[in-house]
């Protein structure tokens, strides 16, 4: 990796992207502030902490969410918030304790905080800590603004790598962990189901790993054209979402030259296509979940049973960035053709507008900051 740094000059007040339980979306000022920022010593942070000049932030469809509905599940928006948590940009202060990084480093930021002493943190699984606070996840703010303070131990050189590719190391960890944890291997025949951006990064990794054949669906046309481009082997279908899975099964099957799926990747959370996937997939198949659904959903359980088909769900991501860096530097997986929309972060609410509105046809918005005049 490069030891590339970037001198920063600071002068930009900070401002952070907010959201409350009214459903508002606006630009404040929030902390660290300008003044803590420029003293750029470190000795007032905490303990192994570093401040970090966010340069490139992705809107997640968890973000518009929050934004419009207010929760995720439990996680509920009860006082003013700021989102993001798709971040990448330049040290440009540490405490003295940290040895790792230094003012200029170039960085990804992983956004959750773990305890290190629950079950899940010390078996190394610790995207389930019992104690997470999960930057942009109420009530723990997120990234989305231009100075950040955060733990010098999730913040991951990224050498001369972009900043939008490393904020987008963050949507990538979830494709990762879903690869791996599903156990997807050579040749083996896969369906994805959902082509928003988690969904054609997982196509991504599929194609990198030697997934064939390869079925992605979706209910728009476009997100299924930008799949076809993106990965040209790959089989698409389009959903009609009144259809039920008598009919939707049999030509995502059809579709794939009559192969049915080892294993399904779905992205979407939907019931509707949960069910899809579950009858599609081969007996002894797997259907692993990656997206985020309503909080209980009906199963087809008969089918499950009688075809043993292992269920599985995901819920964030561990040990991911580093493998995630490596894949982008060698060009194994070029993440950087999804975005689709940049923005100034003085102009996040417009950004967040063109995220919720598919008729824009974005695939990943980015907003960028700029912290000198």
């Amino acid at each position: 990796m490069s030891t590339t740094t970037t001198v920063e000059t600071i002068s930009k007040p900070n401002i952070g992207v907010f959201t409350d339980p009214e459903h508002k979306l606006w630009l404040s000022d929030t902390k660290p502030t300008l003044d803590d920022v420029k003293k750029g010593k470190g000795e007032d942070l905490p303990d192994g902490y570093v401040t970090v000049a966010v340069k490139s932030t992705g809107i997640c469809g968890s973000d518009v969410h929050f934004w419009h509905k207010g929760a995720i599940g439990p996680m509920i928006v009860e006082a003013n918030h700021i989102l993001g948590h798709e971040s990448a940009g330049v040290v440009v202060a540490t405490h003295p304790s940290v040895k790792q990084l230094k003012p200029g480093d170039r960085v990804a930021i992983e956004p959750g905080l773990i305890c290190n002493g629950c079950e899940p943190c010390l078996t190394g699984r610790y995207n389930g800590c019992d104690n997470m606070k999960f930057l942009s996840t109420p009530p723990i703010d997120g990234l989305l603004r231009r100075y950040v303070n955060h733990p010098a131990i999730w913040c991951h050189k990224i050498g001369d790598m972009s900043y939008e590719n490393g904020a987008l190391l963050e949507p990538l960890s979830v494709a990762l962990a879903g690869m791996q944890r599903a156990g997807v291997a050579l040749g083996d025949s896969v369906l994805i189901c959902g082509a928003g951006p988690i969904g054609l990064i997982t196509l991504l990794c599929c194609e990198a790993a030697g997934a064939c054949p390869i079925v992605i669906t979706d209910i728009d046309a476009n997100r299924l054209s930008v799949a076809k481009k993106i990965c040209p082997r790959a089989v698409t279908y389009e959903v009609d979402p009144k259809a039920t899975h008598e009919t939707v099964a049999p030509a995502i099957i059809k579709a794939a030259g009559g192969i049915k799926p080892a294993c399904a990747l779905e992205c979407t959370g939907f019931e509707s296509s949960v069910a899809n996937a579950i009858y599609s997939v081969k007996f002894g198949g797997k259907v692993f979940v990656i997206g985020v659904g309503k909080p209980d959903m009906n199963l087809p359980f008969m089918r499950l049973s009688t075809q043993e088909i292992d269920l599985q769900f995901q819920y964030r991501y561990s040990n991911t960035w580093p493998r995630a860096i490596r894949l982008v530097e060698s060009g194994v997986v070029d993440i950087a053709q999804l975005v689709t929309h940049r923005f100034d972060i003085e102009d996040a609410v417009k950004a967040f507008e063109t995220a919720a509105d598919p008729k824009t046809g974005c695939i990943k918005v980015m907003i960028q900051n700029e912290v000198g005049s």
